[in-house]
């Protein structure tokens, strides 16, 4: 009767922790965003179990599906296509709802694209602000409005298709001079690290052939502005 919050490899199969697939062998049932990739994990590691698809848009059904699984006494494994469960990810509603519920939610810390890619940004990132993704339309223009109040380094997510978007508000909204990180593919075979002021890091980036078609997702540091 309890939910494991359980962090999965945001790129190498190899970053995962022995507790991670000792609960994953031990569950009842796993509660993933897409089985597809899940699959793909428990295969690696010759883990079979039933999965339950959690995702934003079956909340409500699915949570309630879960509630009751560990009403029963089942152990329930939340799992996320990469990374930690609940980090600009739907995970967070369900384990609200469990703890609401009064069963033990355990986390089993592990990768995170956000740690990963500051540890090896180069910025100093005793303090800084993540800011996840930002909105596609609705409240676009105050998102990055409000980003020029923060003097400390800012973390983005971004998918590969509105990156370059992405990037040409941040010069809008914050000046040419400001330096920024993209960190590429953490942790997977063509990881690859852009530093520079924004006009160059576009530049370098429209140089390299179908950056936009890249799957995943990228990982956007903004270094803390002069004072």
């Amino acid at each position: 009767m309890t939910l494991y919050v359980v962090a999965t490899p945001i790129g190498n199969l190899k970053d995962i922790t022995f507790r991670a697939i000792e609960i994953l062998r031990n569950v009842d049932v796993i509660a993933c965003e897409d089985t597809r990739v899940t699959k793909k994990l428990l295969s690696h590691y010759s883990i079979s179990k039933p999965l339950i698809s959690y995702r934003e848009q079956v909340h409500h059904t699915v949570s309630r599906k879960i509630l009751s699984l560990l009403k029963k006494g089942k152990s329930i494994a939340l799992v996320t296509d990469a990374g930690t469960p609940g980090i600009s990810d739907p995970g967070t509603r369900l384990v609200s709802d469990a703890l609401n519920a009064g069963f033990p939610v355990v986390s089993l810390p592990g990768p995170s694209a956000i740690t990963a890619a500051l540890s090896v940004s180069g910025v100093n990132a005793d303090r800084f602000v993540f800011l996840g993704f930002p909105p596609h339309k609705k409240g676009r223009t105050a998102f990055f409005g409000k980003m020029k109040e923060f003097t400390i380094p800012m973390v983005l997510y971004e998918s590969p298709h509105r990156l370059y978007r992405t990037l040409r508000d941040l010069e809008a909204f914050l000046g040419l001079d400001r330096e920024v990180v993209i960190v590429k593919e953490v942790t997977k075979i063509y990881e690859k690290i852009i530093r520079g002021k924004i006009p160059e890091v576009i530049e370098t980036l429209l140089k390299i052939n179908n950056y936009h078609k890249t799957r995943g997702e990228f990982v956007i540091i903004i270094n803390a502005r002069e004072v």
